[in-house]
């Protein structure tokens, strides 16, 4: 401030400089040195904690998935809206296959307009056992023409194949339950059946498949996008003695590893075991649809040019595929099953359905 009396103009004040009212701050000591060791076991672990936090994180989600089965039932999976096709036991064997390729399905319940109840399902494996039964008896061909559906049990006892046990739930019971008896009983497929309040008979509600249920499983159940383990880490699908076939195999020695092994498809390879397609056991349907048995000698690469346009293609992975792309593949597209090849597309295992289930609701739980 000037002096009074002054004729000065009033100086400005001098400005503040931070530092001046800032406390100033010690300067920090440099760190102590690391022990190598203790630097070691600190990074072990940080390892461990990340690891024993990632399987915490997988047991969860498998335990979620197999709660999420014990709160559902069957009939929740069922969509609102669908149709099904019921084959009485006295039909024609030839004309139940028309009708089956008619309306695009492999399978349907079996019924004893006679007794009025449930007689099984009729699936492809039938079919086979047919084919089978021409393959050892051919002077019986006219008798095949006129073999009904009732009459497929003599069928397997000719050709000395064991019976599939026919299997069925009720549509309340739950999810969990009917997964396992249809692992147990190696069924790919389950009806649902019901008995009528009033007439006490059985009705069949509808066919429950492993698609399906695992399809409702990825849909519904979040935790599955934490399955973030490869194939190569999990015990799930096979990979040694795997049959296989080439584009010149004839059919029905395709026929017989199928029947043999009690598998759905199998994979077709070159020379160098690139995977190049599948036979499945539903392609057999399309060669005998019209009563002829003569294309069972063709070669597998004749076969499928008579595969319908609707295939719906073959489904691959990589062992280091993890779970969870697995679920987002079963989320988006109908699959069956899924070729395990290398980067050469080399076959190197199959994985199923049925593998999946078995991790999830019996290994997974008896662990």
């Amino acid at each position: 401030m000037s002096e009074p009396g002054s004729s000065l103009p009033p100086r400005p004040p001098s400005p503040v400089r931070p530092s001046s009212y800032l406390r100033p701050q010690k300067p920090r000591p440099p760190p102590e040195p690391v022990d190598i060791v203790d630097r070691e076991q600190a990074e072990g672990l940080v390892r461990i904690a990340f690891y024993l936090d990632f399987v915490n994180h997988w047991t969860l989600t498998e335990r979620a998935i197999r709660e999420f089965l014990k709160v559902r039932t069957t009939y929740d999976v069922l969509p609102v809206s669908f149709r099904l096709v019921i084959l009485d036991t006295s039909l024609l064997v030839q004309k139940s296959l028309n009708i089956l390729i008619h309306n695009g399905i492999v399978s349907a319940p079996l019924w004893n307009s006679q007794t009025s109840t449930f007689a099984g399902l009729l699936t492809s494996s039938d079919y086979i056992n047919v084919i089978q039964y021409y393959w050892q008896y051919p002077e019986k061909f006219e008798e095949i023409e006129g073999f009904r559906l009732d009459s497929l049990r003599e069928v397997e006892r000719a050709i000395g194949v064991t019976p599939i046990e026919t299997v069925s739930v009720h549509p309340m019971i739950r999810l969990y339950d009917a997964c396992r008896q249809m692992l147990r009983s190696r069924a790919r497929r389950i009806p649902l059946i019901d008995v009528d309040e009033e007439t006490q008979q059985e009705m069949v509600v509808s066919v429950l498949t492993q698609f399906r249920i695992l399809k409702f499983v990825a849909v519904n159940v979040r935790e599955t996008q934490m399955l973030r383990k490869p194939l190569s880490d999990l015990s799930m699908g096979t990979y040694e003695d795997i049959s296989t076939a080439t584009m010149q195999t004839p059919v029905i020695s395709v026929i017989h590893q199928l029947v043999g092994k009690d598998i759905s498809s199998v994979p077709i390879v070159d020379s160098n075991g690139v995977l190049l397609n599948i036979y499945e056991s539903v392609d057999v349907l399309t060669l005998i649809k019209g009563g002829s048995y003569d294309d069972l000698n063709l070669s597998v690469g004749e076969a499928l040019l008579k595969r319908p346009d609707d295939f719906s293609g073959i489904h691959t992975c990589s062992p280091q595929d993890r779970l969870d792309t697995i679920f987002d593949t079963i989320r988006r597209s109908r699959v069956h099953r899924f070729m395990i090849v290398d980067s050469s597309g080399r076959l190197k295992g199959v994985l199923t359905l049925s593998d999946i289930l078995q991790y999830f609701l019996l290994d997974g739980e008896e662990e």
